[in-house]
């Protein structure tokens, strides 16, 4: 061999390629048939000379077509065994020009196979060093047309790396197919790609039977032929042993998985053919080996070093983060009671997603399993007898994971008692559960009929029910589950079967209703009271809302905003569906009217808005998503009711109010609630794809949500021919709605600029006359002498105009959206009055609540006008003296006191509010609407009123200077003492709106609560965080001092912070600051490596995630995507390159490694937490999570090539990396592919200088069908 190699290459000549190489190569292999003096290494030495470079593909081509099947000779084959071996020839070149020629005629040759697979073993990969980009692509060209890739597997084959990956592949399937034709099996299937040269040449095999003179050859082929399938096997299970090969058959499973479960499928039904088959135990254990091998590629992980920190943490982090919580507390606090009274769901509606959502969204899941399941086994046939094969397995087999496991958890949660605790407010609810569940169980065991047991009704006996009995009941109503949950060990106690036995059943009224009987008042009381027990009688109530009288109309609105919608947990989902359909009910059929065929359901659609404005309602609506479709059904009643003059003969004879200023009122200030018109100016515009900032919702952007929700039901509709859902599911935009759209863009320009004056001939302007000809004659007839107005006034709003004739005649018959239109201009004018002393501050007011009284939807106009005057900062603040204006004087000292304490309760501090002042004031306009919102009324009839007037009080004080939130509070603490506790938190978050540093102290208190306050010199860790300390445990009673935990109070405050993105900041470095102080508590010595025992090592490990965690959970929960992608953006790269040694104080190198971690997880979980780790997104989204997340792995990967400057310490640097990365591949590979392929050969080129080889390979391939040729590459350069 010394005459081959010199220097441990082959030493080539050069002559012509081509014909000539041809007629040499013939010419040798003729002579030494001849001669058969010259051994193989002579003719290596000769054949060298000739070639241009090494390897030689043309000489590759030219030995396989003399060896195929001219000159099929022993010595022939040693030559190209030398030549694989000197370098002379790639082998994955030889090797697929030989498979595509083998293969097919292994019958007839059975000699070459044998020798085939021989070379296969020995040179499967071999790659071999490749000079220059030429070679490269004339091998991968050379494979990809020998083995036809492109066109078996309907892809383009751009690379050597991802043609050697499919080389592999395809020898592999192709063996085992030969395998199974030389067996006599038949497989067939519609999804696995088979190569042309996959069969084999019986007839070839026959001819050669034919020729053959001597028996003892035919029957020494015949053995051969037996052995070469044992052989396949046998070569195959060894190959698949290797590393490589493991990592290869990987980068198919991970990019081509429809591809490589046909292999598993072949493998199967091998396996079921070959214990069938007494003929094939030989092939048992190798057959076993292969099996083995392949089904571990699925199940594969890289192993990291463990001796390193960074391998323990990504080992640790690949696990999902585990809280070790400390609640501290015995099974009484459990539950939260109805939170104080105030204007906040009640615990009813909030059960709702425990009760309601959540069995939906387990719904969901097991449908998508069965999806998953019926995809898998679709398609598979197997011809011959299946009784043993693969058919039968998967036909026969019924995936139940997932519904398994939902058994096993409500079971398992019998075990907590101390959760199970129900709430006073729904014991009854419970103990209906439980009944229901007894009187089955004891009727089926006495053969009784049970047709009863379906509603509980109005039944409650103390029958131990508890929670349980609740979320079982809710997933057995969703067909999660079956009645055989009744049975189960210990959920019906004796003492309620004894109960079950001797209580009567009581008859619920929705039984009643069923069955004919009229809506009378005891009726509807009932049902309002009574929440559904079905799907039916819901359906019958829609129907009765549709077409009954006008009396019924109006009752079964109401009936189904009651209890049913409320607190019908089991129903719940059906009830919203028909409450918002009944928002936009359909036209009649044949109908002919000159007005909207909205205006036949007035009274129907004011009892349901009347119903649906309620404060639980919205809350539940919310939880349900359908904000934007409400949003959508109550654009059209705006349009038509606010077009309409308004009349006098529009009572009902049940007496509820039904006007159309009412109705459309109800309507109007409703759609307020869901956009938060009130919001200052900077905060209403959308940004780039339609997104809110800091999560205030537009109305634009809701009528975009509404389309793209309605989208894929439109398609299936169209589909269906129903054009009464079609035309419901059409694309809604604010220009269809002219009269709507002019007032949103006035309220716009309201609020962005002052108004500009009106000329006398002005339509707007005689309007405004009018409605101020009203105010003052209100005014001027009412005469009563002023009183202190320190006190509620107990005056009212009734929405509709007074009985007295003169006052009719006084009021305007105008439609509502010119009164709107005019309203800013009347408010102008009296506040001016009101600041140059020609209207005293109580007109002010009385004309104020005239205006509302006239015309609910004005209170809308005077808070957007009022909020955009506070704001330019033009008015003179007037004395709240309780002579001019209301005085909180008596109890604001008391008010301030209280937020002083429960601020310094959660490290804050905050100028006090009376310093200095000797009387409070606030700005004109301010005063005004305070004055204002304490007339009303506090009755459940008005929270239509309180829900728009409440919020936008508070914005509108909390944007003013410190002072004016606690004056206003005091206001209406004085008002409603009952809300006392509630107005004295709501007043205490103000402070967190402008002010930068209370804001970064109360999340400092926020870490410190959940993982207490690390001290450098304690070298002990506790294994416990405190969700309580967080977040609280409990409220306080009405009659003590408020107080609140931090993150009870951030979660209330965070989102009308303006200097969200000051947020990012802060918690980042309380992140690095807690993950550098907790692992300095646990690491002894200043090395990489964690030399503290296992137990501290895990457990900081674990708090270090928790502070990630908490992190992540406060910056989504404050600013949404925009400020995941300012992170992202800027956040993370600027902490990157700023130095932070002096901050940090003296940190080692376990510290810098954690603060990198921690990092990362911040980094993964916040963007995990907004834009999912799956692909199944809006395109808008997707779009943006591709283009954030690569903007930051191309910052990191210009950072790894030198490009970038960086300021933190290397080993932080490496471990954010690193960590990054591998979270990245354990939790979220579906980023990986949205990055470009350039980036991720550049991170993991960087990744292969920190010798993390192992985590290179696990980003490559996730990389996409893009990145599988750069994977290959790396495993052939670097596996061994």
């Amino acid at each position: 061999m010394d005459l081959i190699r010199k220097g441990g290459t082959l030493q080539v000549g050069s002559i012509g390629m081509g014909s000539e190489l041809q007629r040499r190569v013939a010419e040798l292999v003729s002579a030494a048939k001849q001669r058969e003096t010259e051994s193989p290494v002579e003719w290596a030495v000769k054949v060298g000379k000739w070639v241009e470079a090494a390897p030689s593909i043309e000489l590759g081509e030219v030995l396989v077509s003399q060896l195929c099947f001219q000159h099929n000779r022993p010595s022939l084959w040693k030559f190209l065994d030398i030549a694989l071996s000197s370098g002379l020839l790639s082998p994955p070149h030889v090797l697929s020009i030989l498979s595509s020629r083998v293969i097919p005629n292994r019958w007839s040759q059975p000699e070459a196979y044998r020798l085939y697979l021989e070379l296969l073993r020995r040179y499967a990969f071999s790659f071999g060093p490749l000079s220059g980009h030429v070679s490269k692509e004339k091998i991968m060209e050379s494979i990809d047309v020998a083995l036809d890739l492109s066109q078996t597997y309907k892809v383009r084959v751009v690379e050597l790396g991802h043609a050697l990956v499919l080389f592999f592949f395809s020898v592999i399937s192709c063996l085992i197919d030969s395998t199974l034709d030389d067996w006599g099996f038949k497989m067939t299937s519609r999804k696995r790609p088979r190569s042309d040269f996959g069969g084999a040449d019986y007839s070839d095999m026959e001819i050669d039977s034919r020729e053959s003179k001597n028996f003892k050859i035919k029957e020494h082929r015949q053995r051969i032929r037996k052995m070469n399938s044992f052989l396949a096997i046998e070569v195959l299970a060894k190959l698949t042993e290797s590393r490589k090969a493991l990592v290869l058959l990987r980068l198919v499973h991970l990019n081509m998985p429809e591809i490589f479960d046909g292999l598993l499928k072949r493998l199967r039904f091998l396996e079921g053919r070959q214990l069938a088959s007494s003929d094939l135990s030989s092939a048992v254990e190798p057959l076993a080996r292969l099996s083995a091998n392949i089904q571990r590629v699925s199940g594969f992980k890289y192993q990291l070093n463990k001796h390193k920190l960074i391998g323990v943490l990504l080992d640790s982090g690949s696990q999902k983060p585990v809280f070790h919580c400390n609640p501290g507390f015995g099974h009484s606090t459990c539950w939260e009671r109805d939170p104080l009274e105030g204007p906040i769901p009640h615990l009813e509606s909030r059960l709702c997603v425990l009760l309601s959502i959540v069995p939906l969204a387990i719904a969901n899941v097991l449908k998508d399993e069965t999806k998953l399941d019926s995809s898998s086994i679709q398609g598979d046939t197997v011809s011959g007898n299946t009784e043993n094969g693969y058919g039968h397995k998967m036909d026969g087999k019924a995936n139940t994971s997932r519904k398994q496991g939902l058994i096993s958890s409500l079971q398992v949660l019998g075990n907590f008692s101390g959760l199970l605790c129900p709430p006073s407010s729904v014991v009854d609810s419970a103990n209906i559960a439980a009944t229901k569940a007894a009187r089955f169980v004891h009727n089926s065991k006495n053969e009784k009929d049970t047709s009863g047991a379906g509603s509980g009704g109005d039944v409650c006996i103390k029958a131990g029910g508890d929670m349980r009995h609740l979320i079982v009941e809710a997933c057995i109503a969703r067909n999660l589950i079956d009645t055989s949950a009744y049975y189960w060990p210990s959920y019906v106690s004796a003492s309620t079967m004894s109960l079950s036995d001797t209580l009567p059943i009581q008859k619920s009224p929705w039984s009643t209703f069923m069955e004919g009987e009229p809506l009378r008042d005891s009726v509807i009381n009932s049902l309002i009271t009574t929440p559904a027990s079905s799907l039916e009688e819901i359906e019958k109530l829609y129907h009765v809302a549709l077409n009954g009288s006008e009396e019924e109309k109006s009752a079964a609105a109401k009936i189904l905003c009651g209890a049913s919608l409320r607190s019908g947990w089991n129903i719940q989902e059906h009830v919203v569906h028909f409450v918002v359909k009944l928002l936009s009910p359909p036209v009649p059929p044949n109908y002919t009217g000159p007005r909207s065929h909205l205006t036949d359901y007035m009274s129907m659609l004011s009892a349901l808005l009347f119903g649906a404005s309620y404060i639980d309602t919205v809350h539940i609506l919310s939880l349900h998503g359908k904000v934007p479709e409400v949003a959508a059904s109550l654009i059209p009643l705006c349009e038509v009711f606010g077009s309409l003059k308004p009349t006098s003969n529009n009572k009902s004879s049940m007496g509820d109010e039904s006007s159309i200023y009412m109705v459309f009122s109800l309507a109007f200030l409703f759609l307020l609630r869901l956009w938060k018109f009130y919001r200052p100016p900077l905060e209403q515009y959308i940004t780039d794809r339609g997104g809110p900032v800091g999560g205030v919702l537009t109305l634009e952007y809701l009528l975009l949500l509404r389309n793209g929700h309605i989208a894929p039901a439109r398609n299936e509709t169209n589909g269906s021919g129903d054009q009464l859902e079609s035309s419901s599911m059409e694309p809604m935009y604010i220009d269809s709605y002219p009269k709507l759209q002019a007032w949103y863009r006035q309220n716009k320009s309201c609020m962005t600029s002052t108004l500009s004056s009106l000329s006398s001939g002005n339509p707007v302007h005689e309007v405004a006359n009018k409605i101020l000809s009203m105010i003052y004659w209100k005014i001027t007839r009412s005469g009563a002498p002023p009183s202190n107005s320190s006190g509620p006034s107990s005056a009212s709003i009734s929405g509709s105009p007074a009985d007295t004739g003169e006052d009719s005649c006084q009021r305007p018959m105008l439609p509502a959206w010119e009164v709107l239109e005019a309203i800013p201009f009347v408010l102008d004018a009296i506040l001016t009055a009101c600041a140059h002393g020609r209207l005293s501050s109580r007109d002010l007011t009385t004309g104020l609540r005239d205006l509302v009284e006239f015309l609910p939807a004005s209170l809308a106009a005077i808070i957007s006008y009022f909020s955009a005057e506070v704001t330019r900062g033009i008015w003179k603040p007037v004395p709240m003296n309780g002579i001019d204006w209301p005085s909180p004087a008596v109890i604001l000292q008391s008010v301030e006191s209280e937020i002083k304490e429960i601020l310094g309760a959660v490290g804050v501090n905050v100028p006090s509010c009376t310093s200095g002042i000797s009387t409070a004031m606030l700005p004109l306009p301010l005063a005004a609407l305070v004055s204002l919102t304490i007339t009303f009324k506090l009755e459940k009839s008005f929270e239509y009123i309180h829900a728009v007037a409440g919020l936008a009080l508070e914005n509108c004080a909390s944007g003013c200077c410190w002072p004016s939130m606690p004056i206003v509070g005091g206001l209406w603490a004085q008002k409603v003492r009952r809300w006392h506790n509630f107005i004295v938190v709501s007043t205490s978050r103000s402070v967190f709106r402008q002010n930068k540093d209370a804001v970064a102290q109360l999340l400092r208190s926020c870490f410190s609560s959940f993982i207490g306050t690390p001290h450098a010199s304690t070298s002990s860790l506790s294994s416990q965080s405190s969700v309580n300390g967080l977040l609280g445990f409990t409220i306080a009673d009405i009659n003590a001092r408020p107080s609140v935990a931090p993150g009870f109070l951030y979660l209330r405050s965070c989102r009308t912070i303006h200097v969200a993105q000051l947020v990012n900041d802060v918690i980042v470095g309380l992140v690095a600051e807690y993950a550098v102080k907790l692992a300095t508590r646990c690491a002894r010595t200043d090395s990489p490596r964690l030399n503290s025992s296992q137990v501290s090592q895990c457990l900081a490990i674990a708090k270090t995630k928790e502070v990630a965690s908490l992190g992540a959970s406060l910056l989504c929960v404050t600013g949404g995507v925009q400020l995941v992608q300012e992170l992202y953006r800027e956040t993370i790269p600027n902490w990157l390159l700023s130095s932070k040694d002096e901050r940090l104080g003296e940190a080692n190198a376990v510290s810098h490694v954690m603060e990198g971690y921690a990092m990362a997880y911040l980094v993964i979980l916040s963007g995990s937490i907004e834009w999912g780790i799956g692909d199944n997104l809006p395109s808008w989204a997707l779009s943006r999570r591709v283009r954030v997340v690569g903007i930051h792995m191309d910052f990191l990967a210009g950072a790894l090539e030198g490009n970038i400057s960086l300021g933190c310490h290397p080993a932080t640097w490496k471990a954010y990396v690193s960590c990054l990365v591998g979270l990245m591949v354990n939790f979220a590979p579906v980023w990986i592919r949205e990055v470009k392929v350039e980036t991720l050969r550049k991170l993991a080129g960087g990744l292969r200088g920190w010798h993390e080889c192992e985590l290179a390979l696990s980003l490559l391939e996730r990389g996409g069908a893009s990145a599988v040729g750069t994977a290959a590459e790396l495993v052939v350069n670097v596996l061994d």
